[in-house]
């Protein structure tokens, strides 16, 4: 994949722009590559270069992928004030559950509706889904949908008021904690050791309720990027947090990398034949 700026405004061309209606509910995915589905939700705030390129791996490896626009204007490096604005909004929306005793995000239903979706147009065992950042537990509560069998939550910050809040419903989690004990499923996790949004008791706190079923790697701060930051992270993200896109060290045996390595091998053990 060829070398992007992450500092300049990606046109997200090589991504087909589709307006897709699920639950009565209309919005823009943005798919790209061929073989199973893997849905990729954004970090706050929107989808931005680095997202873009990760989602490009998952296509260069194999899958199709659905980016769902879910907050903030696709493929800009947006300024603090804007980043900020996101977010302010995101936290108001009635999409999103985004302090604790809420339960789940409503926007959980229509991306379990786009699992189904992808599926039904892609074919092979199931789809992927991983989350960052505000939608990082949306992988979690998409295992309610039968089609979803690798789910992958990186520093998944929700709720923003309760570091060892889970951001879903008690009788979704163990519905998720029981279809993953019948099915023989994991759910694999990432979060820098310093993150001040993702905190280790929210590590602690899957894995009393998931078991052996939760797989969580930590990170040391170390490991992230901190040259060249987007203004929203150089300036409104004060610790290492975005495992693979903003703060991802895109050279060689770098942890980040293996952890990017790592994801794109759970979505191959899972979902191609």
């Amino acid at each position: 994949m060829p070398k992007w700026n992450m500092n300049e405004h990606d046109p997200l061309d090589d991504f087909d722009s589709r307006e897709i209606t699920l639950d009565d509910v209309a919005k823009v995915v943005y798919v790209s590559g061929t073989g199973p589905a893997v849905i990729v939700m954004t970090e706050m705030p929107g989808i931005s270069p680095h997202v873009a390129r990760f989602s490009r791996w998952v296509r260069d490896a194999g899958f199709t992928v659905y980016m769902p626009s879910l907050f903030g204007r696709d493929g800009v490096v947006p300024s603090v004030d804007e980043g900020k604005a996101t977010f302010q909004r995101a936290c108001v929306s009635a999409e999103f559950r985004a302090f604790a005793n809420k339960g789940s995000s409503p926007v959980t239903q229509w991306l379990r509706s786009l699992g189904r979706l992808a599926h039904e147009e892609c074919g092979g065992p199931g789809v992927g889904a991983i989350g960052m950042c505000f939608t990082g537990n949306f992988a979690l509560t998409m295992m309610l949908e039968p089609s979803v069998l690798a789910p992958v939550l990186c520093q998944p910050t929700l709720p923003l008021d309760d570091p060892a809040g889970l951001e879903i419903a008690p009788d979704e989690l163990a519905a998720v904690r029981q279809r993953l004990d019948k099915d023989n499923l994991t759910v694999m996790a990432y979060r820098f050791e310093g993150d001040k949004f993702c905190k280790a008791q929210r590590f602690a706190a899957y894995s009393e309720a998931l078991g052996e079923r939760f797989i969580g790697r930590v990170l040391p701060d170390s490991a992230a990027n901190r040259d060249s930051l987007a203004p929203f992270f150089e300036h409104l993200v004060a610790s290492p947090h975005s495992v693979v896109a903003a703060h991802l060290i895109d050279e060689a045996g770098q942890p980040t990398i293996v952890a990017r390595d790592e994801i794109l091998s759970f979505f191959a053990a899972r979902l191609i034949l």
